[in-house]
């Protein structure tokens, strides 16, 4: 019988463990450090009744349906279109940037040569990165696009990455283009959902079957160890089969090239006695010191709370310390070229064992949308097939 470990119970892990468990029949341990399943996108309901997600806001945003109907095996889904501001110059703007903002900006007058300009020069285009304004023959263009990234991209990118711009991954900051349009969907996908009721009851039902055993407030790390010269993985001195692995790679190989960055969150919670207060369901704040965005969670929710209270989570960026009491969860990637070089030395690392699965943000260092992330899975799994059926 194979001895198949799933390390963390985000959406990467818990679809391979309901892949393997029910389309082989085969039994898998889940392992989560924290005391939660679900990842970085855990939700639960708070003493008001609003659900909240503890480490940050997440939307199911993507143009493939075959996305939706899976995760509606394990829940119900309901519509929402992703609707985000950003604070800028001391007014709210649409985010993502679009002709709207471009009105709020730069006024009426001077915006009715750049509309004309935009739409000529990017004909037949929904979106535009900023890197593509900025490179623009026309002045106008140019001159509006340096507007944008001295107000918001740089700003922003300061306080998230810890990073100047041209440090960071390109990718990266191409990852909220500017909308040619109207359009006030944050992100220009064609089916955007949220579970009824909430994400922990979607990760409870993926996880719910005969074959799989999960185990919390489980550090894998305690109990996983390396024999290099046999090229063997064991799991408490027992042989493993196969390591589907999810979370930071670095320290799955006890960080034997260099620690590579993650960034994390601190996230404080303001309530007030009020409906609502803030004019989105998430603001943006560029400019601000310290913090990047609020939610308010009340505005997200399929079926509002009968409560005059309402919460409000502001996030501030810090660098992911796994000693300190904030900033101990690691939540995204920092792409730059010397990390990717670290990484590749990681990944070769565990393909010489033949039998670790790198799959999520963490493991392979990629900053995944949601959607991408449970398509990897899914597509994972084919090779993980392959791999046990050998």
């Amino acid at each position: 019988m194979e001895r198949i470990i799933v390390v963390g119970s985000g959406f990467s892990g818990s679809i391979i463990a309901r892949m393997i468990a029910e389309k082989m029949n085969k039994k898998v341990i889940v392992v989560e450090r924290r005391n939660h399943i679900g990842g970085n996108a855990y939700d639960e309901y708070d003493e008001n009744g609003i659900l909240i997600q503890r480490y940050g806001p997440h939307f199911i945003n993507t143009d493939n349906y075959s996305v939706i109907e899976f995760l509606m095996q394990y829940s119900k889904l309901f519509r929402h279109d992703t609707k985000l501001l950003s604070y800028i110059d001391e007014q709210y703007v649409r985010l993502p940037f679009n002709f709207r903002t471009m009105q709020q900006l730069v006024g009426d007058k001077k915006s009715e040569y750049l509309l004309k300009q935009m739409r000529a020069e990017f004909a037949g285009r929904d979106r535009v990165a900023i890197f593509e304004l900025l490179k623009s023959n026309d002045d106008a263009i140019r001159e509006y696009g340096n507007l944008l990234f001295e107000k918001a991209y740089k700003t922003y990118t300061a306080k998230q990455w810890g990073l100047n711009p041209d440090q960071i991954d390109k990718s990266v900051l191409e990852r909220v283009p500017m909308a040619m349009n109207y359009d006030e969907r944050y992100l220009n996908k064609d089916f955007q959902y949220l579970p009824i009721n909430g994400f922990t009851k979607l990760f409870e039902n993926m996880l719910n079957h005969k074959n799989i055993e999960v185990r919390l407030n489980c550090d894998a790390f305690d109990h996983i160890s390396f024999d290099y010269e046999a090229k063997k993985i064991k799991y408490d001195n027992k042989d493993v089969d196969l390591l589907i692995f999810t979370g930071a790679i670095d320290e799955l190989f006890s960080l034997k090239y260099g620690r590579l960055p993650y960034r994390s969150l601190n996230i404080k919670y303001d309530y007030y006695d009020e409906e609502e207060v803030l004019p989105c369901e998430i603001v943006s704040y560029p400019q601000a010191p310290g913090y990047t965005r609020q939610t308010e969670y009340k505005q997200i929710a399929f079926e509002r709370p009968v409560c005059n209270k309402t919460v409000v989570a502001t996030e501030y960026p810090v660098e992911y310390t796994p000693d300190l009491e904030t900033g101990n969860i690691p939540y995204y990637p920092v792409l730059t070229s010397e990390s990717k070089c670290i990484y590749e030395q990681y990944v070769k690392e565990a393909e010489s064992f033949g039998n670790i699965v790198l799959c999520g943000r963490l493991a392979e260092f990629k900053y995944y949308n949601m959607d991408v992330c449970i398509e990897h899975a899914l597509e994972k799994f084919n090779e993980i097939k392959l791999l046990l059926e050998e």
